[in-house]
């Protein structure tokens, strides 16, 4: 009996078919934007790497499901499931399958090796990119394998054909062989029960008015990797194709979703770059399997998130050294505002708020400050913390308004050069997160600015009128989820709820129209860049969530 498919069904071009836990996954995007004509066994380990391609006999049709990947040709089908997080169970009836190298060029130092194991018979591609194995043991039927220890240029594979079936293992450097403890079917009910149970626990709430809750959770349940190399806890990538890593902003929205359903994991997302706080009490920019990245940081969201988190112990210090780092390392003699030294440390690389200068000090980051120190002040161990911490917050709240406030708008300001200018960034429009805590005039002023960004699909990041807007200009005007879900909050905090909710229906709506992609045209809601990415799917699920409850 062949378990019928259920769940939401997605085209591999937009969503890589993977599990939780795996390094590894199913997709045809084999590098940046690149496609390739086949379904591809792409792992995420030292980097993104194409490591198997399969291709069936003949022309077939895939269906992608969360619990199983399927070909289906003229007179028979090949049926994929995950067995656990480095094993997947392959099933064929009628139809033919070759698993080949993707790259057919072994050198000294790169490329795949092919052997036939003495040990167990089984095959193993040994691949220098990943310095993992992918060993391919036959259970049923008949292979024919072509390449084996073969030098230099040479195809590499196994081909199968007729009734057959394997199992795929991504591992080290030895285990023992391969044995199938239960059939294909039952491999294939077990997936399906542990990515419900996932979705259950994150989006109980999910019904016909979130109809795309189950994907939003599927794309966070298959881009979660087990522990390894740099990545210490279970951690939710940005994605699995080419946006692999972990940056050290995108990581809170990932753990907002989580945050009711499955805290302990949600507290995973959120610790995960602080496991890797440089001396300064810095945060990485980014980390992923085989590589951290100092040079740049990003912005201090994090007071901002622990509002919206469970109760956790011990995450004090961890505010309290990177909330330090901004305070003497990010703050020039005599000023009170910190400053960013690259639009990267915003996370808005390329806003036309850096046009002028790249040293700035800015509005958005002030606000996130004043917001972490008011975490501080919540979190501190005894009231003389806690009203130091307020007392700071105090002053830069006062600081920007005073500094960066001329009665219209907020303004940006070199550091080196002392001038100041405003833009048409969404970016200047940011210190809405500070919500209750603005004077009413500056409330209104930016809820009337921000309404002026609002298309038919959410807030664009540049307005759209402006002669730098770019419909696909990564922060010159599509539109994202991390300043979506900022704005909204800050927007209902600051007595605007009517907007907060116009803007929350349009990005869900988007979200269900073109799916969970890096960033969205703001024109015309295509998806752009990118295609599963998880804070997208973290955004849809947060705001779903907020609505359904306040509709209860």
């Amino acid at each position: 009996m062949t378990v019928a498919a259920s769940g939401p069904v997605f085209s591999l071009r937009e969503i890589p078919f993977s599990h939780r836990g795996s390094w590894f996954g199913f997709s045809p995007v084999v590098a940046e934007k690149t496609y390739a004509q086949d379904v591809h066994l792409v792992s995420h380990q030292t980097g993104m790497h194409p490591i198997l391609k399969l291709v069936p006999a003949t022309a077939a049709a895939i269906t992608a499901t969360p619990h199983q990947l399927t070909w289906s040709g003229v007179g028979g089908r090949i049926d994929l499931a995950y067995e656990s997080a480095d094993t997947v169970r392959v099933r064929g009836r009628g139809l033919g399958l070759r698993l080949l190298a993707a790259d057919p060029v072994l050198t000294p130092f790169s490329g795949p090796y092919f052997y036939q194991d003495p040990v167990d018979g089984s095959y193993v591609l040994t691949v220098y990119q990943t310095g993992r194995r992918y060993r391919i043991t036959l259970l049923t039927g008949q292979a024919e394998h072509v390449g084996a220890q073969a030098l230099g240029t040479a195809e590499r594979g196994v081909g199968l054909s007729g009734e057959w079936e394997i199992a795929i293992e991504e591992y080290e450097t030895a285990r023992a062989p391969y044995a199938a403890t239960d059939p294909f079917d039952q491999v294939v009910k077990a997936a399906r029960a542990e990515f419900d149970a996932f979705t259950e626990a994150v989006a109980p709430w999910r019904g016909d008015r979130t109809p795309a809750a189950e994907l939003a959770c599927y794309v966070l349940w298959s881009a979660t990797v087990r522990p390894a190399g740099f990545v210490t806890r279970p951690a939710v990538l940005m994605s699995k194709h080419w946006m692999d890593k972990v940056w050290s902003w995108d990581h809170c929205f990932n753990a907002l979703a989580l945050a009711e359903g499955l805290p302990g994991l949600a507290w995973d997302q959120f610790r995960l770059p602080f496991d890797h706080q440089d001396a300064a009490g810095a945060l990485p920019d980014s980390v992923t399997h085989s590589e951290i990245l100092y040079n740049f940081v990003k912005p201090p969201i994090h007071g901002w998130a622990l509002r919206h988190l469970p109760p956790a112990a011990d995450v004090y210090p961890l505010l309290e050294r990177w909330t330090t780092f901004w305070l003497e390392a990010r703050r020039a003699p005599g000023r009170e505002l910190p400053h960013y030294q690259h639009g990267n440390d915003s996370g808005w690389d390329n806003a036309t708020t850096f046009d002028p200068e790249r040293v700035v000090e800015t509005a958005d980051l002030a606000a996130f400050l004043v917001l972490q120190l008011r975490e501080l002040a919540r979190l501190a161990p005894d009231p003389g913390a806690s009203a130091r911490w307020n007392a700071r917050a105090d002053r830069m709240r006062d600081a920007l308004l005073a500094e960066l406030w001329d009665g219209e708008r907020f303004v940006a300001r070199g550091v080196l050069s002392g001038r100041t200018w405003s833009s048409s960034s969404l970016l200047d429009l940011m210190p809405i997160v500070l919500g209750e805590e603005l004077p009413h005039p500056v409330r209104a002023a930016l809820a009337a600015r921000i309404e002026r960004h609002l298309t038919a699909f959410g807030p664009a990041t540049e307005l759209p009128g402006s002669p730098h807007y770019l419909d696909d200009g990564y922060w010159r005007g599509p539109i994202w989820a991390p300043s979506t879900v900022l704005i909204e909050d800050g927007l209902r905090r600051a007595g605007y709820p009517d907007l907060a909710d116009e803007i929350s229906a349009r990005f869900r709506a988007l979200c269900e129209a073109s799916g969970f992609a890096e960033n969205f045209d703001a024109r015309t809601g295509e998806g752009l860049r990118d295609r599963a990415y998880t804070w997208t799917a973290s955004a849809y699920l947060h705001l779903a969530a907020a609505c359904e409850r306040r509709g209860t």
